[in-house]
């Protein structure tokens, strides 16, 4: 439009100078936000919502149909063909699906599409890519948990539906209606998950791309660049789900996508009747139990996306996506938990709404039940969903880690303190932080090596002039028990003269073009390859290269970061590879985008298990990237966190999220990795990084120098009490890990999982206990609070960590708890029993062979405590064979007896000792400390029993006082830690 008035056009022109400057004087932050893509700027994302709101929003029935005739049930397996109507003249897709019924109670939905299963497709583009759907993320994903239930049985079956019992008690039903297809899975005659229930299920099938002519521009007719508004038809269109603007290419930030195979994505609404609260689906900044997406006040706009991406200076309170995927979420209500896992590793959207719902419409507000329901996107891929019916939070992660393995056991030192940055400039500078760690009293175990170690980018180097001795360097940090850490990322650098280069592309091991051409992108190195970790030959190659010969300067002190691997490319779309890249076996990467950083983990985790022959420790690696199963092979971080408050807060819901969806070996950057944090900020930090499970300070190489000893007093007596508690209780932190190991139980644990009764607790996820040991956490993440209102979940007595205190509790109350900056607010729950080493030692290898303190706290019956503590060498897989002790400690109060026995009841006689069993038999409970101990104990005689033996010990009593429960503290038991044991007062 001309303008006429020149004031208006000198208005105008003042108005675009000011919102340009705005856009600049905005910050770095909220920009990044639009470097990713919103779901109406992700096709199939717009385009399954446009399905969502047509079919909910009319008379609608959906059109896929299972063909009566083509069902089958044998050996606990239903299958039949879903019959998709698409037009008006009645033609179909037919589109097979398998309903599994395993022993463990877990239920699978499969639906393929029968032209993509059988090839009988065109690919446009003379493209190189596979045809099928990918069919290919259950043989990275599942270990285990596939077992058919042969006694699951038809128990009802019409020509509208189909009924089947399964189950370990048969108390699961699976009812599969016809027409339309949906599923009603039962627990106990009860509705706990729909599929389709709303008729949202969008399979869109292949067809050919019809080229249609441009057609002829009209004197005076609109150009692309002012284009008329959309005729009804064509918004009707859209609505339906038939918008073709994406369907075969699509742009975004000067990218553009190729689609071979046209539009193939696929969508499902999964109901929760009765479900408020859902959780799971990590990896976001944002609370725990999990949002609305459509819009409204405290709701978001966006649904949750999973796409691993590098996330510069990510926002917190958002459903956009970050570094790792996990598609698991879990429903939970008062007394029972259900979940679903939706095995695809394309990029994925995720809707979130809740209803209330009542048979008597008068009372709804009124005692109706809220239902939560999901409508879940992905773009390319089978639908293919696990289901599981609970009851417990305890049966969902236990069975989720039975389909995709549980966490890795590590090595004891990964559970000590990390210190890293970005970057350590010389082998003498990480010495010299070494050296002061011990001087000001600190522990640690681990120290860490960005990118500016190695020649110019390039891994498995050295840069000659700041890193001339990594061996002398790695020998002093030996000498104490402390390892090194080093990252190696998977771009590689395209350089001549650089053999890793050269191999990489003389063998064909990198990620392709769709043209098939080796692809090239940038990263930290500039001009770089990526390795496709999908190739076996290639992830052989990948090992060779960690040898002791080939890396030189590393030492079996040495482990591996790995960064950057969702895969980062700088210059791609979203920060990332293209989707029509192709991998190993032609599959494009939009197929395998959220797999890439679990393989590459995969492939670095079997490196370092074979870098020497006879190789016996666990590897460590920390990944950024993460799919489900990640969780086998090392550890994850949350990413690029900035040196704020609110960056402290979100970093526990974070976590706790991590937790429950199978990946509990997780942390945050202690201190935030962006930016410099003041003194109250950083000491906060700490003590509540001294309860993640993975305890790592890192920071930007723009940051100020924070290792722990500059921050000057107080604040660094503080840190390093924080460190030395973390220190102390790793006894029972290694308890935790393994029984994550063994069972997929989280390691900090959120009160709806511990409390799955208590609905006031569901929302809370800023306090947590730690493992099966009674210590309820609350870190301080607010600025200037010196104090913390901790949630009581039961009637049990809750005393102070560091005076004994008893809380004035009451179920479902708030208890407020002192916490200056000196303290951290830590209770101690009543009737556990929990395991410590009192030394103040440099690392955890220092405190191999400590004796144990034994911290009981006497419940609110006054009779009855237990807990239990796991042992092994802390690094080899001896623990395989049977060299490991695991004791069950068990307060008889009425007797007075605390006692000792093998937690498994195995027999002593059967354990063929090794060498580090032989060497424990010089370690012992050397003291026992019973906080809340009655008057009786007072005055009393101790005498421990064991190997036929018995001796007197020390007992020492403390009365109550001004708030601080009694305590008794035993001394001088000298009972062997892997022997049978009482101690008797009396």
């Amino acid at each position: 439009m001309l303008l006429s008035n020149p004031l208006a056009g000198r208005w105008t022109a003042s108005l675009c100078l000011l919102s340009v400057l705005s856009t600049l004087l905005t910050p770095a932050v909220s920009v990044k936000e639009h470097d990713f893509k919103k779901c109406d700027q992700s096709g199939f994302c717009k385009r399954n919502r446009a399905f969502a709101d047509h079919a909910l929003s009319n008379s609608w029935e959906s059109p896929y149909n299972i063909l009566p005739e083509s069902r089958t049930f044998k050996d606990g397996q239903f299958q039949a063909v879903i019959l998709k109507t698409i037009n008006d003249s009645g033609e179909t897709v037919r589109l097979p699906i398998t309903v599994s019924f395993q022993e463990s109670g877990t239920a699978r939905v499969t639906v393929d599409e029968e032209k993509r299963q059988k090839n009988e497709i065109e690919l446009r583009h003379d493209s190189k890519a596979r045809k099928e759907r990918y069919n290919e993320a259950e043989q990275w994903v599942i270990v285990g948990g596939l077992a058919l239930d042969r006694e699951a049985k038809v128990a009802f079956e019409d020509k509208t539906q189909t009924t089947i019992k399964y189950g370990p008690s048969s108390n699961f039903e699976a009812v599969i209606k016809l027409s339309p297809f949906f599923i009603d899975f039962k627990r106990d005659g009860h509705s706990q998950i729909k599929f389709n229930d709303r008729g949202l299920l969008n399979v869109e099938h292949w067809r050919a791309k019809i080229e249609k002519p441009e057609p002829e521009k009209k004197e005076g007719e609109a150009t692309d660049e002012a284009k008329p508004e959309e005729t009804p038809e064509e918004k009707e269109e859209e609505v339906k789900g038939e918008d073709e603007s994406t369907w075969w290419d699509e742009a975004f930030g000067g990218n553009t996508d190729s689609k071979p195979r046209g539009p193939e994505s696929i969508a499902l609404d999964i109901s929760f009747p009765g479900y408020e609260h859902i959780y799971g689906i990590p990896s976001h900044a944002g609370p725990l139990s999990l949002k609305e997406t459509r819009g409204g006040e405290g709701r978001y706009t966006d649904p949750y996306r999973l796409y691993n991406a590098d996330v510069f200076e990510y926002i917190l309170d958002s459903p956009m996506t970050l570094y790792g995927s996990i598609p698991f979420m879990q429903a939970h209500r008062k007394g029972s938990s259900v979940g679903v896992f939706w095995l695809n590793a394309a990029e994925t959207w995720i809707d979130v709404s809740k209803a209330k719902e009542s048979k008597n419409p008068l009372t709804l507000g009124i005692g109706a039940k809220t239902s939560t329901h999901t409508h879940w996107i992905s773009e390319s891929g089978l639908l293919d969903v696990f289901v599981f019916l609970g009851p417990t939070p305890q049966d969902l992660t236990k069975k989720y880690g039975e389909l995709t393995g549980y966490t890795a056991m590590p090595q004891e030192f990964a559970l000590g303190y990390h210190q890293c940055r970005w970057n350590y400039v010389s082998d003498e500078d990480v010495k010299d932080v070494d050296r002061k760690m011990d001087k000001f009293k600190m522990p640690y175990d681990v120290i860490w090596l960005d990118i500016e170690y190695t020649e110019e980018k390039k891994y498995f180097t050295w840069d000659a002039h700041s890193f001339p001795d990594p061996i002398g360097m790695g020998k002093q940090l030996d000498s104490h028990g402390r390892k090194l850490v080093t990252i190696i990322d998977p771009h590689i650098k395209n350089v001549d003269g650089y053999h890793v280069s050269a191999e990489l592309k003389s063998k064909e091991f990198a990620i392709k073009n769709k043209e098939g051409s080796i692809f090239e992108g940038w990263c930290w190195p500039g001009s770089s390859h990526w390795i496709d970790s999908f190739s076996p030959a290639a992830r052989d190659w990948w090992a060779t290269l960690f040898k002791f010969d080939a890396f030189k300067g590393s030492m079996k002190n040495t482990w591996i970061w790995n960064d950057m691997n969702e895969p980062s490319v700088f210059n791609g779309p979203e920060t990332t590879a293209p989707k029509d890249n192709l991998h190993f076996g032609g599959w494009e990467h939009r197929d395998v985008h959220n797999l890439y950083g679990m393989t590459f983990h995969n492939a670095t985790h079997h490196a370092l298990k074979t870098r020497e022959k006879g190789e016996l420790q666990r590897p460590f690696v920390l990944t950024r990237a993460f799919f489900a199963g990640s969780q086998r092979v090392g550890a994850m971080w949350t990413g690029d966190n900035q040196a704020a408050w609110d960056h402290l807060h979100a970093s526990i819901p974070m976590i706790l999220s991590q937790g429950i969806s199978g990946f509990p070996f997780s942390g945050a950057d202690v201190g935030g990795f962006f930016g410099n944090p003041e003194k109250d900020l950083q000491t906060r930090w700490y003590q509540a990084g001294a309860f993640y499970p993975f305890f790592r300070g890192h920071a930007h190489i723009d940051a100020r120098r924070r290792e722990p000893y500059l921050a000057g007093e107080p604040y660094s007596s503080i840190i390093a009490a924080a460190l030395r508690l973390r220190y102390s209780l790793l006894p029972s932190w290694y308890t935790a890990f393994h029984q994550a190991y063994v069972d997929g139980t989280p390691i900090v644990k959120p009160m709806f999982y511990t409390h799955p009764t208590e609905e006031a607790g569901f929302d809370i996820d800023d306090q947590f206990f730690v493992g099966n040991t009674g210590l309820l956490a609350k870190p301080v993440t607010e600025q200037d609070k010196v104090s913390a209102d901790v949630w009581i979940p039961d009637d049990e007595v809750y005393y102070d960590y560091f005076t004994y205190d008893t809380a004035p509790t009451a179920k479902g109350k708030r208890v407020i708890v002192d916490a200056p900056l000196s303290k951290i607010p830590l209770l101690m729950q009543g009737g556990h029993i929990f395991a410590r080493r009192d030394i103040p030692r440099r690392s955890s290898a220092l405190m191999k062979w400590d004796d144990y303190t034994l911290i009981v706290t006497i419940g609110r019956d006054g009779k009855h405590a237990e807990g239990d503590l796991y042992v092994d060498d802390g690094e080899s897989y001896d623990f395989e064979k049977g060299q490991y002790i695991h004791r069950k400690f068990v307060l008889d109060g009425a007797a007075k007896s605390i006692s000792s026995s093998d937690a498994e009841g195995r027999d002593p006689s059967s354990i063929k000792e090794g060498g580090w069993l032989k060497k424990m038999h010089e370690v012992s409970v050397g003291k026992i400390i019973v906080v809340g101990a009655s008057s009786t104990w007072a005055n009393k005689a101790v005498t421990v029993e064991s190997e036929g033996k018995s001796w007197p010990a020390t007992l020492e009593y403390t009365p109550a006082a001004h708030g601080r429960a009694a305590f008794a503290t035993i001394k001088n038991l000298k009972a062997r830690i892997g022997a049978d044991w009482k101690v008797v007062v009396a």
